[in-house]
């Protein structure tokens, strides 16, 4: 699963930037460790996530998508919003709008801030494209 941002004129990808904490950076590079076996293609999405993340203090993070927050966006194909809690696994309930971050568009909307665009491609194989439009705690 890739991010597929905007291509430079190399046709190279290039990702938006993302912000995360450092406790959020360990917290979410070891649940992606220890998935591995059973989500392999979220696990290894999310890793490189938090690999390419800027250590950010908190205080800076206004508008930027953490766990816990409230997440309004748009699926830039089919023009939808949504509006999501990003939540650990054992917190996501679908029918309360609470979506896992082992989930394609979890580890995708992970330090995003409002206004980003990503990019990303999907287990079957297929790109989807996010704006994020709020974020709330």
């Amino acid at each position: 699963m890739r991010k597929l941002d905007a291509e430079n004129r190399q046709g190279q990808t290039t990702l938006p930037p993302i912000k995360i904490t450092e406790d959020e950076l360990r917290r979410l590079g070891s649940l992606a460790n220890s998935t591995m076996d059973l989500f392999p293609l979220v696990a290894q999405f999310l890793a490189r996530e938090v690999e390419r993340a800027t250590v950010t203090p908190e205080k800076d993070l206004r508008g930027v998508v953490r766990m816990g927050s409230k997440v309004t966006y748009r699926d830039d194909r089919t023009g939808a919003s949504r509006e999501v809690v990003l939540v650990y696994p054992h917190e996501a309930n679908i029918e309360l709008n609470r979506i896992s971050i082992l989930t394609p568009v979890g580890a995708a909307l992970i330090g995003l801030s409002e206004g980003q665009r990503i990019a990303f491609e999907t287990p079957d194989k297929r790109t989807r494209a996010l704006t994020v439009l709020a974020v709330s705690e």
